[in-house]
């Protein structure tokens, strides 16, 4: 879907379809006839923004076989599609029984991480619509902070000049300009956005900038407000914003919450907790560790103030009591980057990838309607902001 900001900036809102991970070509066309088409035609718009998750292997096969590539540009555009954006956090294997710290791997240190996203830049070069202004690929936060080095670093910041190079070469080639965005999230080299300024800001080009996930961003306790005047100083661009939301327990302590928060501690995704304290941020690696250890015990939390979890919750619907979410942190997010006079990004992206790991995990259709009902929830709220749809 389309939306036009007072400024003139086109807003593209799309899915993240790494919520039904592909692994061959094959299972990825076959999700644009099983899922987006249907979700497309659920919202009764005639255009729908997908943001394709292309495992290394698929990747690979496409850049192999340029018939390939048209091949899937034609079937977006028969089902009434576009993709101008790409999710390459996960390198292969998102759809395993268990993902966990792998996510991370292979990080910016390795030089087959900037092969990969060299790879999906000049496939969405390929992919995205001819009259998008620019594109974008959504990339890992450097790497998981306690494997993090000096030496790390150095290869890392290489690797990101050469990548500056490259882009700065497709978009001269091409006339095409892919934008690649750093995610930062709990736990990483770039867990805040102040960790992307330190990181990135000193050599980043105009084609390098921040995913700001509004998940990642509420789970560290950053205010909206704070976190995007500092990328604004540092001259870091929004390139995408992942509208998502956390799971909340707001009184760990209280009875009955701990039984309520069990089912989420599944062996799938990392879920990273986080709860404030007057000395900092106390925080442990994974949901089923804080439960394990229980308040105040040895390398658990504490339980006195509110626990915040890296857990995508559906955005059009709350859990039950007593437990919520932190949607009122991408509210204000989405009204900060686009409810003013000038649009701070031109993508969002609802990034809900744990419905089949929800305690009450739907069924295809379910996932359909679910996925419909989150875009329609987004829709809304790009229309509160002032924003025009241009396609329906």
């Amino acid at each position: 879907m389309r939306f036009l900001h007072p400024d003139g900036t086109t807003v593209h809102l799309a899915y993240c379809a790494n919520v039904h991970p592909a692994p061959d070509l094959r299972a990825v066309i076959a999700q644009l006839a099983t899922h987006a088409e249907p979700v497309r035609k659920r919202l009764g718009t005639d255009r729908l923004g997908v943001g394709l998750w292309l495992a290394r292997e698929v990747a690979a096969e496409l850049v192999a076989e340029p018939a390939s590539v048209r091949a899937l540009r034609a079937e977006l555009d028969r089902r009434g599609l576009e993709v101008v954006t790409l999710n390459g956090f996960p390198y292969r294997g998102f759809g395993d029984a268990v993902v966990k710290h792998r996510v991370y791997t292979p990080d910016w240190a390795d030089p087959a991480r900037l092969r990969h996203t060299l790879d999906l830049a000049r496939l969405l070069a390929a992919l995205m619509p001819d009259d998008a202004d620019h594109a974008s690929v959504s990339t890992l936060p450097l790497g998981w902070a306690r494997s993090w080095s000096a030496e790390r670093a150095a290869l890392a910041r290489r690797h990101l000049d050469t990548l500056s190079a490259e882009l700065a070469d497709l978009a001269e080639r091409t006339g095409r300009d892919v934008r690649i965005a750093f995610e930062p999230e709990p736990g990483c080299v770039l867990e805040t956005t102040g960790d992307a300024v330190h990181h990135l800001a000193p050599a980043a080009g105009p084609r390098l900038g921040v995913c700001l996930d509004t998940c990642h961003l509420a789970v560290a306790h950053e205010q909206p407000a704070d976190a995007l005047a500092a990328l604004a100083d540092a001259g870091l661009e929004v390139v995408k914003l992942q509208a998502s939301a956390a799971l909340v327990a707001p009184r760990p302590q209280t009875s009955g919450v701990r039984e309520a928060l069990s089912p989420y501690a599944e062996p799938r995704f990392l879920h990273q907790t986080r709860e404030p304290s007057p000395d900092g941020l106390l925080g442990v690696d994974d949901l089923g560790t804080a439960l394990a250890c229980g308040p105040g015990g040895a390398g658990g939390l504490p339980g006195r103030e509110p626990w915040r979890i890296h857990f995508h919750m559906p955005l059009s619907a709350a859990p039950p009591p007593p437990l919520t979410t932190t949607r009122p942190v991408l509210e204000e997010t989405v009204a900060l980057l686009l409810g003013g006079p000038v649009a701070r990004t031109a993508h969002v992206e609802v990034e809900t990838y744990t419905w089949p790991v929800l305690p009450d995990a739907p069924g295809r259709d379910a996932l359909v309607d679910g996925i419909a009902a989150e875009l329609a929830w987004a829709r809304e709220l790009l229309l509160h902001n002032g924003l025009k749809e241009l396609s329906r």
